[in-house]
């Protein structure tokens, strides 16, 4: 599984699809430090990422990161989780 990691010169998120954040029983889990558009979650990487990465891991599902950098990320202006 191939997961984007968008960052920009100040922090970065982990991009998977809300489904997945539903599936893993994270929903309630995710801080309002992440950030949501669209079927995406955007999950901030100092928690939240972590919590999907730990289930993918208990799972054995094997992931890689694509990275892409901003400047100033877009990110930065989607709705916060929880809006």
């Amino acid at each position: 599984m191939i997961l984007r990691f968008f960052s920009d010169a100040g922090h970065g998120w982990l991009e998977v699809p809300k489904q997945m954040v539903k599936d893993f029983g994270l929903w309630d889990k995710v801080s309002g430090f992440s950030y949501h558009k669209g079927d995406f979650a955007y999950l901030e990487e100092d928690c939240d990422a972590g919590l999907v990465l730990r289930v993918l891991a208990d799972k054995g599902i094997d992931f890689a990161f694509d990275e892409v950098y901003h400047d100033d990320s877009p990110i930065r202006h989607y709705k916060y989780w929880g809006e």
